[in-house]
């Protein structure tokens, strides 16, 4: 099973911008769904960007224009840029990857242990 690591998390002030990175320990891309997932103290997890297995990518309303997820073939890495950051988008962020034939409304199975990022106003 694939086993996957965040990193690149931290404290950032409103306006700045963060790159999580996601190192699987096997190739993942056109093989998983691969997504990022957060979630705030109190909050439910939500779904915040995910890339499809033919690169495909999409992303909730939240964070449209600000986030840009990716995958680095070679390194077996996704990423998530996250710019222009918000303090709501504080919050403990994974990544996750399951593998199904289509992207849409899927159980992932597989996930990072979370990657801390806080925006201060």
């Amino acid at each position: 099973q694939v086993q996957l690591v965040e990193s690149g998390g931290g404290s950032v002030q409103s306006g700045g911008s963060l790159r999580l990175s996601c190192a699987a320990s096997e190739y993942t891309y056109s093989r998983y769904c691969m997504a990022w997932f957060r979630q705030a103290p109190g909050k439910e997890r939500e779904g915040v960007a995910l890339i499809d297995r033919d690169g495909r990518t999409s992303y909730a309303d939240s964070v449209k224009g600000r986030f840009t997820i990716s995958h680095d073939n070679a390194k077996n890495t996704l990423y998530l840029q996250m710019n222009s950051l918000k303090p709501e988008d504080t919050a403990m962020y994974y990544c996750a990857a399951a593998r199904a034939p289509v992207c849409r409304d899927v159980t992932y199975k597989y996930w990072g242990q979370g990657t801390q990022v806080t925006v201060s106003s």
